[in-house]
């Protein structure tokens, strides 16, 4: 699977073009802002992009899903209880306070466990609430996509509405912990840095 990593908007999100090298077939992780840059990535690659894949729905994360659909087609993924939380009118006009733009929605829902197909890649998707109800981290070995679940020497934040701190320890211990140690992290920030593995988050990560 090839793997390019962007940051993007005015939030510095990490987002991922994942593409099979064989048939191009592309997804878009996490596309929040600067959708023209990312855009212009996939097009130097000749990628068709069929999926916009959202690792929860906070509107920094989520904001370029309609200009990227307008411009490729591509269906939106996001799990069913993130769909279902960022659909609710006062979840909607709480996050309004950040001024971006909330995903269309959902095309495909998707649950713990379940598989998304590019090609002849597959990314398995890990339930992971705490930082929202419905985050989800995309595992395709030795690649595991975490959103804001886990960062680079930190963890998500769970303050905004929908979060538990005590869900996102668990959810980190039981589902990411539990990969292999040379699994490769890919943050949904680079806040203190652009990837690292599990065994060093293990090791290193003061909040786990």
């Amino acid at each position: 699977m090839k793997i390019q990593q962007l940051t993007v908007g005015m939030m510095g999100v990490c987002c991922y073009i994942v593409s099979c090298e064989k048939t191009g077939k592309a997804a878009i992780i996490d596309p929040g802002g600067d959708e023209e840059n990312i855009l212009d990535a996939c097009r130097k690659e000749n990628l068709d992009v069929e999926y916009i894949i959202a690792t929860h729905g906070h509107p920094d994360h989520v904001c370029g899903n309609g200009p990227i659909q307008e411009a490729t087609g591509a269906k939106i993924i996001m799990h069913k209880d993130d769909a279902e939380f960022f659909a609710r009118p006062e979840i909607k006009e709480y996050f309004s306070m950040l001024g971006l733009a909330e995903s269309p929605p959902a095309d495909i829902i998707v649950e713990d466990g379940d598989t998304i197909t590019l090609g002849e890649e597959k990314l398995q998707v890990l339930h992971t609430p705490g930082h929202t109800p419905g985050g989800i981290c995309l595992y395709n070995a030795p690649d595991c996509f975490t959103g804001d679940t886990l960062f680079v020497g930190g963890v998500g934040r769970t303050d905004f509405q929908g979060g538990s701190m005590q869900e996102l320890s668990r959810s980190i211990r039981e589902k990411l912990l539990t990969l292999p140690t040379d699994t490769i992290v890919w943050p949904g920030h680079g806040y203190g840095g652009s990837k690292s593995t599990i065994g060093e988050e293990a090791r290193s990560n003061s909040f786990l």
